[in-house]
């Protein structure tokens, strides 16, 4: 199975390999992006490693899509995103993304966001695609709303980072709401 490489104005959507692994875990150790991202700050190359290791496997056993957000002008690894829990029989997904600050509120993850909502409709068929977000996180939830997604509810206790369970919100976007 190959995976999709996508591609949007800006960015290449592509499998995540070793070679960023650093970048990676330049992103994934820092607290503004691990704040509402639901786990703890990785702390180490090694640790980020086995994340990335876990891309693969979920992806090889039809469970998700991850991938690495790359910019077109300079080559660079800016973040990821991707589709959790994925069934392709109950037509369903998560979506879930983390971009380096340098990178925000440019438009980047939107972009990609679009595209993988494309992918998610058009080539997987999907129905449902969900996201789950801290309450807090204002810019993932304005982000959510303007690209279509319809709040849900509230998950109680739903995340678990930092020693303590977190509330969560549920949002989601059906295929025939997608525009």
């Amino acid at each position: 199975m190959r995976f999709p490489t996508l591609e949007t104005e800006r960015l290449k959507l592509v499998q995540i390999g070793k070679e960023y692994t650093k970048s990676f875990f330049e992103i994934m150790s820092k607290d503004e992006v691990i704040k509402y991202y639901g786990m703890d700050k990785v702390n180490s190359i090694h640790e980020a490693s086995k994340i990335i290791e876990s891309f693969h496997n979920t992806y090889k056993c039809n469970r998700g899509i991850r991938w690495g957000l790359i910019t077109k002008n300079k080559d660079e690894f800016i973040g990821t995103i991707g589709l959790n829990n994925l069934n392709a029989w109950s037509k369903k997904t998560e979506v879930g993304y983390e971009l380096h600050p340098d990178f925000w509120n440019r438009g980047l993850t939107s972009e990609a966001m679009k595209e993988v909502l494309r992918y998610s409709f058009e080539e997987l068929n999907l129905f449902r695609v969900g996201a789950v977000t801290f309450p807090d996180n204002t810019a993932s939830i304005n982000l959510l709303k303007k690209i279509g997604f319809m709040e849900e509810g509230r998950l109680r206790g739903y995340l678990y980072q930092n020693y303590q369970s977190h509330d969560a919100l549920i949002f989601s976007l059906l295929k025939k709401e997608w525009k």
